[in-house]
C-alpha cells in the first residue's frame, strides 16, 4: 500500500513540474468552440487594413505588459497588427524559462505548425508554442506543454481568457486553412524600446534580451516576420550561410550575409538607438534602485495584479511600475463621519527606532553591506513580498 501511494505521489509531483499539465477533453476535435468563426467586427477591421481571415499571421507576447499581439499579412506582404489582448495570466518573472519545473513562461522566437493546435485541450482551447527550440535545446534548456490556452491558469504557460483564445485559435486555424505552414511566436520580456532596454541594463538576463532585441528591430524595420536560425548557442535573423555550410545551434557560426538592403537600414537604426539608450541612462536618478532590484519589485507588482486581475478584481489597464504602483482603481465612498478626536499623545521614536527606519531605507538604495541587512532586519525579499503578496 505504501508503495502504492509513493506512486501516486510520483505522478502528481511530475504532473506538477511539465508546464501546463495539458490533458484531452472527451469531446470531438470537431468541437464547436474550436470552429468559431471570427467575429463579424473582427473580420471587417482586417477587410479595412488589406487582410483576409486567411492569410498569414505572426504573434508577438510582450510579459511586462501582459500583452499577446496578433499580426497578419496584408495584400502587400508586410505585416500590420490586426488584434491585441490582455493576457489574463503569465507565471514566474522576467526572463527565459531554463528547466522543467521553475514555472517560467519562455522568451524566445517559436514556431507553431498545424499539429501543436489542440481542439480538445483541458484548457478550453490551446495551441503548444514549440518550447524548446533549436536555442533552448543548445543551452541545455528543459520543459514541456508550454502552450497559449484559455481558463485563466498558468503554470509556465501564456493563459488567456476562454473568450479571447477562441479568437486566437480561430486566427492561426484559418491562417492554416489558407496554406500557412507554420507561424511564428516571438515572446518579449517587454517592448524592446531604448528605455526600457536602459532600465534593465543591470539585469542578469541582458545580454540575452540583447540578441532577443535584434530579431525585433527586424521585424520593427520590415514588418515580415524574420528568418531565424542558431548557430554557436545563439540566435541569427535573416541570415544566409555560405554556399555548402549550414547552420548548427551549437556548432560555431558559418561565414554568412545578409540583405544590403535591411544591413544598411539596421545599422542607421542601431545609431538613433544608441543616442535614445545614452539619453535614457543619464536620465536615471543616482539614488534610484539599480535595474536588476527595480526589475524585481516590478515583476512583483505585475505578478499581484496579474492575480487579482484573475480574481476578477477591478485593476488598472495596464500593469503597474514603481512610478505608478497603484493597482486597484479606486472606487468613490462617502467619506466617514470624524470620530471623536482622542486625546493628544506625543510619540517619540526611540534611537533603536530610527536605527531600524535608516537602515530599511539604506537596504533599499544598496548602500548597506549584504551581511550588515540580513544580521539587523528582514531582507528585501520578505518585505517586498509582504507588501505586494506572493
Amino acid at each position: 500500500m505504501t508503495t502504492k501511494f509513493a506512486t501516486v505521489g510520483l505522478l502528481i509531483a511530475a504532473l506538477f513540474i511539465s508546464g501546463c499539465n495539458e490533458t484531452l477533453e472527451d469531446i470531438s476535435p470537431t468541437s464547436e468552440k474550436a470552429n468559431k468563426p471570427l467575429p463579424a467586427k473582427v473580420v471587417q477591421t482586417l477587410k479595412a487594413k488589406g487582410m483576409s481571415t486567411t492569410s498569414p499571421i505572426m504573434i508577438r507576447i510582450f510579459k511586462e505588459e501582459a500583452v499577446l499581439e496578433v499580426w497578419k499579412q496584408k495584400d502587400n506582404g508586410r505585416y500590420d497588427l490586426a488584434a491585441t489582448y490582455d493576457i489574463c495570466k503569465w507565471s514566474g518573472r522576467l526572463g527565459p524559462k531554463f528547466v522543467e519545473g521553475d514555472r517560467q513562461a519562455p522568451e524566445g522566437f517559436y514556431t507553431v505548425r498545424p499539429y501543436q493546435m489542440n481542439p480538445r485541450s483541458s484548457y478550453h482551447l490551446s495551441f503548444n508554442i514549440g518550447f524548446p527550440n533549436n536555442y533552448d535545446r543548445a543551452h541545455g534548456r528543459t520543459g514541456q506543454h508550454l502552450m497559449v490556452h484559455g481558463a485563466c491558469s498558468s503554470a509556465g504557460c501564456y493563459s488567456m481568457t476562454d473568450k479571447q483564445v477562441e479568437e486566437i485559435y480561430a486566427f492561426a486555424r484559418d491562417a492554416f486553412k489558407g496554406g500557412q505552414e507554420a507561424f511564428q511566436i516571438q515572446a518579449f520580456p517587454f517592448r524592446m524600446t531604448a528605455g526600457n532596454m536602459a532600465r534593465y541594463k543591470d539585469d542578469p538576463n541582458y545580454e540575452f534580451w540583447t540578441m532577443l532585441k535584434e530579431g525585433y528591430d527586424h521585424f520593427e524595420l520590415t514588418k515580415v516576420p524574420p528568418k531565424v536560425d542558431v548557430c554557436g548557442k545563439r540566435y541569427v535573423f535573416n541570415a544566409m550561410p555560405e554556399a555548402g555550410k549550414t547552420f548548427n545551434p551549437v556548432a560555431a557560426c558559418p561565414p554568412m550575409s545578409r540583405s544590403a538592403t535591411l544591413e544598411a537600414a539596421y545599422q542607421s537604426y542601431l545609431k538613433t538607438y544608441q543616442s535614445a539608450f545614452d539619453a535614457a541612462l543619464n536620465k536615471k536618478s543616482d539614488k534610484a534602485p539599480s535595474p536588476s532590484i527595480k526589475g524585481y519589485q516590478e515583476a512583483l507588482l505585475v505578478s499581484d495584479w496579474s492575480r487579482r486581475r484573475a480574481r476578477g478584481e477591478r485593476v488598472t489597464r495596464e500593469p503597474p511600475t514603481l512610478d505608478q504602483p497603484q493597482v486597484l482603481v479606486a472606487e468613490s465612498k462617502p467619506a466617514p463621519k470624524p470620530a471623536e478626536a482622542p486625546a493628544t499623545v506625543a510619540v517619540v521614536p526611540t534611537p533603536a527606532d530610527n536605527a531600524r527606519a535608516e537602515g530599511a531605507i539604506a537596504e533599499a538604495t544598496g548602500t548597506v553591506q549584504p551581511e550588515t541587512a540580513v544580521a539587523e532586519k528582514p531582507g528585501l525579499r520578505s518585505r517586498l513580498l509582504g507588501m505586494f503578496g506572493g
